[in-house]
C-alpha cells in the first residue's frame, strides 16, 4: 500500500535527480568524470579502444557513487539518532524542519541570498589519490564538501531523514537520494560524447530546474510543517488507494 514512507522514498529519489541536474554538477560532470578516471577528454570522447574506456569509466563512477552514497547513507543515520533524541519534541521539530526547508526551496529558487550558503564548501583535491580505491576516496571528498546550491536539498532531506522513526529508515531515505544522484551520473558518464553535443541546448533551461527544485523543497517543507505527510498516508490507508505489495494468503 501506497504510505508516507514511499512518498518519502519518491521525494528522495526525485531530489537526488534534482541536485545531479543542479548547476553546481550538471556543468561540472565532464571535469568529475576526466579527474576520477585519469583519462584525458580526448581520450573519452575520440572513439579509440571504446570498450576500454567505458570499462574504465563504469568502474570509476560506481566507486565514485559508492564513496558519495557512504557519506550521505552515514548523515542520514546521524540525522535520524538526533531526531529520535529529540523525539520528546517532534511536534516542534516538525514546525522547525518544515519551515527551513520552506526557506531552502525560497534559497535555491533565488528569493533569498545568504553569504555563509554563497560561500563553496567544496574540497579540491590537487592531486587524485592512485588506483580505482581513489575513486571512492574523491567520492566521499565530494559529499563531505558538499556545493552550496544543492546543499539546500541535501539538508532538507537530511531533515526528513531526521523525522523517520528508525536510524535504518533514515540510512534507507539517503541511499535512495543518493541512487538518484548515482543513477543519472553513471548513465550520462558512459554517454559522454552525447551529453556534450547535447548540454548547450540543456543549459538554457537551469534557471527551470532551480525553480523546479526550490518548488518540491517548498512542498516538502509545507507537507512536514503540516503534517501532512501522516495525513495522505492515513487517507490512502482507508481507501485502499495506492498498491498492496504483499502476497494474498
Amino acid at each position: 500500500m501506497l504510505d508516507s514512507g514511499s512518498i518519502s522514498l519518491l521525494v528522495a529519489f526525485s531530489a537526488g535527480f534534482l541536485s545531479f541536474v543542479s548547476p553546481c554538477v550538471l556543468p561540472l560532470l565532464p571535469s568529475y568524470v576526466t579527474f576520477i578516471t585519469g583519462l584525458s577528454m580526448e581520450q573519452l570522447t575520440s572513439g579509440e579502444d571504446a570498450a576500454r574506456v567505458k570499462r574504465i569509466v563504469l568502474i570509476n563512477s560506481v566507486l565514485f557513487a559508492l564513496g558519495f552514497t557512504t557519506i550521505f547513507v552515514g548523515l542520514g543515520a546521524s540525522a535520524t539518532y538526533v531526531g529520535q533524541w529529540l523525539l520528546t519534541y517532534q511536534t516542534v521539530l516538525n514546525k522547525v524542519a518544515g519551515g527551513i526547508i520552506v526557506i531552502f526551496g525560497l534559497y535555491v529558487m533565488g528569493v533569498f541570498k545568504f553569504r555563509w550558503m554563497a560561500a563553496d564548501k567544496r574540497l579540491h583535491l590537487d592531486q587524485r589519490p592512485k588506483g580505482y580505491i581513489g575513486s571512492y576516496f574523491v567520492g566521499m571528498a565530494f559529499a563531505a564538501g558538499w556545493t552550496p546550491c544543492v546543499g539546500p536539498i541535501l539538508g532538507s532531506i537530511l531533515l526528513m531523514a531526521a523525522q523517520a522513526d528508525t536510524v535504518g529508515e533514515g540510512m534507507g531515505l539517503l541511499a535512495v537520494y543518493s541512487a538518484g544522484l548515482a543513477v543519472p551520473f553513471l548513465a550520462t558518464s558512459l554517454a559522454l560524447n552525447w551529453f556534450l553535443n547535447r548540454f548547450s541546448a540543456f543549459s538554457k533551461h537551469m534557471r527551470t530546474v532551480s525553480i523546479v527544485s526550490g518548488l518540491l523543497l517548498i512542498s516538502v517543507g509545507l507537507m512536514i510543517f503540516f503534517n501532512v505527510f501522516s495525513l495522505v498516508s492515513a487517507f490512502l490507508t482507508e481507501h485502499g488507494i495506492g498498491w498492496d505489495i504483499q502476497p494474498e494468503l
